[in-house]
Formats: structure tokens, C-alpha cells, sequence
């Protein structure tokens, strides 16, 4: 099965202090034993590298880095893409919505995913399935 992680997964999984740790790191857990295919695009690896970095440190981004992305198949953003989402985020115009979460459901979109391991309510109102 293609499942699509968010950033808010990534943080999940990472940050023992975060809310959603303890339904997420057991999650992550099954689901990479499970064989599925774990998709992103770079700029949630860019967006999940920064938080990180700012938020746990060095030390927590080695360990995605070293652990995590080597699982990930990572679909890396074309013009067109990129241009789709920005339309979207305009149209949307909402605050809390981000130009990734747009991007994230136009590569979801293209690639027939309909599950993500997101936190972000954003996805179930976009209509995706989350775990």
C-alpha cells in the first residue's frame, strides 16, 4: 500500500514531548514492518529538517536523516507541481494551510495515494484517509 507521510507525522515520531508520540511512534513502527511504501516529496524533507533542527536538535536530525529518509520513497517537486499547488494555496486562501500541505495533496493526487500518516486535521478536510 502507498502511504504518504506529513511533516507532522515526522515530529511525531521524533519528539517523546510531542502529543502525539505515543500513537505515533508505534505506528510508524508497523507500518515500516508492514512493507508499505512510505511516500514524501523534498519539500516536506525540507519543511520535517528545519523543525527539527529548531525544535530537537542535531542529534534528532541525524537520526532522521540516518534512520528515516532511507525508507522514504521521496518524490521530488517538478514546475508543474509546484505551480499546481501555489494555485491551490491561492484559491484556498486559509491561513493555516500551508503551500506544503497544497503541494502534499496535489503529489497524493497524481499518484493515487488516498492514506497519509499525518497529525495535520488538514488532510481528513481535503478528504484523505489518515493513521
Amino acid at each position: 500500500m502507498l502511504i504518504f507521510v506529513d511533516t507532522s507525522a515526522f515530529l511525531a515520531v521524533l519528539d517523546a514531548d510531542d502529543l502525539n508520540h505515543a500513537a505515533a511512534a508505534p505506528t510508524w513502527e508497523k507500518i515500516v514492518g508492514a512493507g508499505d511504501i512510505l511516500v514524501c516529496h523534498n519539500c516536506i524533507l525540507v519543511e520535517t529538517s528545519a523543525l527539527v533542527m529548531r525544535r530537537l536538535g542535531i542529534e534528532a536530525l541525524r537520526v532522521f536523516e540516518r534512520d528515516i529518509v532511507p525508507v522514504l520513497h521521496v518524490e521530488w517537486i517538478a514546475r508543474e507541481v509546484h505551480a499546481a499547488g501555489v494555485g491551490a494555496h491561492l484559491v484556498a486562501a486559509r491561513r493555516g494551510l500551508s503551500l506544503v500541505d497544497c503541494i502534499s495533496f496535489e503529489v497524493m493526487r497524481r499518484a493515487g495515494i488516498r492514506t497519509a500518516f499525518a497529525f495535520d486535521s488538514h488532510f481528513r478536510e481535503y478528504g484523505y484517509e489518515t493513521i
